[in-house]
């Protein structure tokens, strides 16, 4: 949405529109004798005549007084006072010039300065205030010749309106004008009446922009003071957004591998620990239940007990494989994505054009992706009623490493809130990665993963 324009950039023609249209418009040319604009412009001629009298009486002897007695130092008081009062002057002849003729022109800025010395040096050199000293003499000037022009050519017009009717009416003598030719002259002497009025009315109000409305110079210099200091702002809100953001990568980029980390961690300590000592108790209960084949009653405790040692260290493992699984440390995402496919159901194709290249992706883009390629097999498994799967692994020329899962499955899969799929593309989006899910009704899945290789 584009600004309104401002007071202070107001055309000539603008204010045609406004004050003057005889001049705009063949209409408001033609109906100039009656149109408000003229009545309005009468009115601002009778009360602006009367506040500039005024004003112009107290400016003569304010500024006689001040000027004469400045010598004596007591004249410059009154003379700064004289020129204060020429502020609220000015203040009042843009109200009433807004309430006559319906401008609005804009406030000028006037100096401050600290100290009664200072502050009377700055309403003696201040331009805009000696301004309004000559918009005092120039807008009486032109509310005096205007006033009388209109005064003359209006009581003419009245008159070459008015006197055929009188003089038929009351038998009068014959005029030196024919009476067939008053009523066009008054018409005429109406019509320039009012062009009249209009004109001076657009003078007055661009002698007031010029002299008691805002400096264009000075106006100018604001707006660009303003929109270089705009500009430094958003500047400054871009670079502490631009700092932000690399901090938020930055934390995230570390909270990732954190977990990461962590979770290499409790696999170790199930592998290391539980794990282990689960096997050593399994060791020994399968040699214990073959020392003790006399025995059926002991025998079949031990089997029970030796079975669900072995179901447990089951569970186990693939509880520390879906932590983190050992293979992906040991021998990369090539080998993980291999064991993965050996592992599923369904016959897996895995296709790793440049296995090397996989291990420039850091250690969170690896792991992303095998929790991806894990998850969508066992979906294509328990879901999709797929027949085949394929598996693509490869680097791009982005640094990025992408994986492709696709299945000849029936599709409609949807990464709907709480379920795996939305889960991954959670953990897809925190390193700044992609997830496309393509996966028509009845047409397969293809999903599509991207996850920078710095991740």
């Amino acid at each position: 949405m584009t600004s309104p324009t401002p007071p202070s950039s107001v055309s000539v023609s603008d204010d045609l529109r406004t004050v003057a249209p005889a001049f705009t418009d063949p209409r408001a040319l033609l109906l100039a004798p009656v149109s408000a604009a003229t009545w309005r412009g009468i009115s601002q001629i009778v009360v602006g005549s009367f506040v500039l009298v005024l004003a112009t009486l107290l400016l003569t002897i304010g500024l006689s007084l001040g000027l004469s007695l400045a010598i004596l130092f007591v004249g410059i008081p009154l003379l700064v006072g004289t020129l204060l009062l020429c502020r609220p002057f000015a203040r009042l002849e843009r109200a009433r010039l807004h309430a006559q003729l319906g401008v609005e022109i804009p406030a000028p800025r006037y100096p401050r300065r600290d100290g009664i010395l200072a502050s009377w040096g700055a309403v003696l050199t201040d331009g805009r205030t000696w301004a309004h000293v000559a918009y005092i003499v120039v807008a009486g000037l032109i509310l005096t010749v205007q006033g009388l022009l209109v005064t003359a050519t209006g009581s003419f017009a009245l008159g070459a309106l008015v006197y055929p009717v009188v003089a038929v009416a009351g038998d009068l003598g014959a005029p030196p004008v024919p009476l067939v030719l008053l009523l066009p002259g008054g018409v005429l002497l109406a019509w320039i009446t009012a062009l009249i009025t209009q004109a001076g009315s657009l003078a007055m109000v661009r002698t007031a922009r010029a002299l008691v409305g805002a400096s264009p110079r000075a106006e100018a210099v604001e707006a660009a003071r303003q929109a270089q200091t705009r500009a430094a702002q958003a500047q400054a809100r871009a670079t502490q957004a631009e700092g932000r953001a690399v901090e938020l990568t930055e934390t995230r980029t570390a909270a990732v591998g954190a977990a990461d980390e962590e979770r290499r961690r409790i696999e170790r300590d199930l592998h290391d620990g539980a794990q282990q000592r689960l096997v050593a108790l399994g060791v020994e209960l399968g040699s214990a239940r073959r020392k003790v084949s006399s025995d059926p009653d002991a025998s079949a405790a031990l089997e029970h007990a030796h079975r669900e040692v072995k179901e447990t260290l089951a569970e186990l493992r693939d509880l520390v494989r879906g932590i983190h699984p050992a293979v992906l440390t040991d021998r990369g995402l090539d080998a993980a994505l291999s064991a993965l496919a050996a592992r599923s159901p369904v016959p897996v194709r895995v296709e790793v054009p440049d296995p090397p290249s996989l291990a420039r992706a850091s250690a969170s883009a690896q792991a992303a992706a095998y929790f991806v390629a894990a998850e969508a097999l066992t979906n294509a498994a328990k879901h999709a009623e797929a027949g085949a799967i394929t598996v693509l692994a490869d680097v791009t020329p982005a640094d990025t490493l992408r994986l492709v899962i696709s299945d000849d499955g029936r599709g409609g899969a949807t990464a709907t809130p709480g379920s795996g799929l939305d889960g991954l593309r959670s953990r897809v989006a925190a390193l700044d990665g992609t997830f496309d899910l393509d996966s028509p009704a009845g047409a397969g899945t293809r999903l599509t993963v991207e996850v920078p290789c710095a991740s």
